[in-house]
């Protein structure tokens, strides 16, 4: 028996214990699905049960789990699984627990973009894709919750063990009497990570040892997921700090930031091989962005360089997709998507309904999904212009802050001085570097 492990057990759930019942404030949990989530949820599931069975009166615990609409299909549906069985579980038991599965807008997902707006597979230059499928979902969910609560303490799976970088931003951030700070970029949210100080096999032993969980159901689809090959797993994104997760354990099929994808590579040869022809595509999508005559001459602001796919490659990719569906037998693009991708070609380049036509041809029918126009908010600009220019959408909000709130003058003496290097501060922080691949499990 580890003592130590155990001690550390027992002081873990005090904590949770006291944090939970220390004010009012709704907790959310953000759940991925990997070990560090998984561990998460189940130390506060535990101190719920115990808190209920000794009278006390529960405050609301929201559960959130991102959906991008493209992750791994045996992933997705483990997930789908597990947040059933625990959602009702937490009813049948009287805790007050709410389960909330948060995914991209139908004109934001992976396919509506590449495909409907031609935007290049993603690179670490150019990550559209985590700004729209998981940052704006789950702020969208934070703030709906706020908006009743007031404010919210946000629990995260984050360790100091994970890596030397995760450990300095963490520590960096200044906390308070209770050992919470503040999210940089959402209102009215406390950050808490109860299992900071835990190492990997802390997290290991308790899992394997406290399996089944309390909900019910089984961590060994999840456990396996870790035996196949080296992959770690992918939090729920709130900020573009965080390293794509392309190769994880627990992120997207489609993901083309990183080189290789180790952990589709691992599925394939641990027995999943009906997954080859996804990675096959994966690879395909990501030499595409390069391929010669692949991308337009000139950006969507009209200046000179590399743009959004040719309107031929938009159709081949729209084909391939369809093709491969077809060929594995489970449904990866929705109707909703198809409608977008046509709405998006006709307002683009195609008067003939190409899409639906090829919809057609692997007996496909887009859904029927109205749209409306309107002036573009303040929002909306912004994202208007990172598309343009193939820039991080927060960079531009971070710029666009400094010359609206923090340098509204420039009469100020010394402000000019400020401007600039307030500028320089931010195009350093975000520019791409070699840490942005993520780290496997060894």
């Amino acid at each position: 028996m580890n003592i130590v492990a155990d001690n550390r057990f027992d002081a873990t759930k005090a904590r949770i214990k006291e944090q939970y019942m220390a004010d009012q404030r709704p907790w959310v949990i953000a759940y991925s699905g990997g070990k560090d989530s998984t561990l998460l949820l189940q130390l506060v599931y535990e101190v719920l049960i115990s808190l209920k069975d000794a009278g006390y009166r529960l405050k609301p615990v929201h559960v959130m789990s991102s959906d991008t609409r493209v992750e791994a299909p045996n992933v997705e549906a483990y997930l789908h699984k597990t947040l059933k069985i625990l959602e009702g579980h937490a009813l049948a038991s009287g805790l007050p627990l709410e389960v909330h599965r948060v995914s991209p807008k139908m004109e934001d997902t992976f396919w509506s973009l590449l495909i409907g707006r031609g935007y290049p597979s993603p690179t670490r230059f150019f990550r559209w894709c985590t700004q729209r499928m998981k940052i704006d979902p789950s702020k969208a969910c934070i703030n709906a919750i706020t908006a009743v609560s007031g404010s919210v303490i946000l629990l995260l799976g984050t360790r100091y063990d994970e890596s030397s970088t995760r450990k300095q931003t963490m520590q960096s951030k200044a906390n308070n009497s209770r050992g919470l700070h503040p999210h940089n970029d959402i209102a009215n949210t406390l950050i808490y990570s109860p299992i900071a100080d835990w190492s990997t096999d802390d997290v290991w032993e308790y899992l394997f040892s406290h399996n089944p969980p309390p909900w019910g159901g089984s961590h060994d689809f999840m456990l396996n997921l870790y035996k196949q090959a080296n992959g770690g797993e992918c939090p729920i994104v709130l900020d573009l700090n965080t390293p794509s997760c392309g190769g994880s354990r627990f992120g997207c099929w489609t993901c083309t930031v990183v080189s290789q994808d180790k952990s589709m590579q691992g599925f394939i040869e641990t027995g999943e091989a009906w997954m080859r022809p996804l990675n096959e595509f994966r690879n395909w999508l990501q030499q595409l962005r390069d391929q010669p005559g692949a991308r337009r001459n000139e950006r969507r602001n009209g200046l000179p360089g590399k743009g959004p796919f040719v309107p031929e490659i938009q159709m081949e990719i729209l084909r391939r997709l369809l093709a491969l569906e077809q060929n594995i037998g489970r449904q990866l693009i929705s109707d909703e998507e198809l409608a977008i991708i046509q709405h998006e070609w006709n307002e683009d380049f195609d008067p003939l309904h190409a899409a639906n036509d090829i919809a057609a041809e692997f007996g496909r029918r887009p859904a029927s999904i109205s749209f409306y126009g309107g002036n573009m908010d303040e929002q909306a600009l912004l994202r208007s212009i990172a598309d343009d220019h193939e820039i991080n959408l927060q960079v531009i909000e971070e710029l666009f802050r400094l010359v609206t709130e923090k340098y509204p003058s420039m009469d100020k003496r010394g402000s000019k001085q400020g401007l600039e290097d307030d500028v320089r501060r931010v195009i350093e922080k975000w520019i791409p570097s070699s840490d942005d691949e993520p780290e496997g499990i060894s």
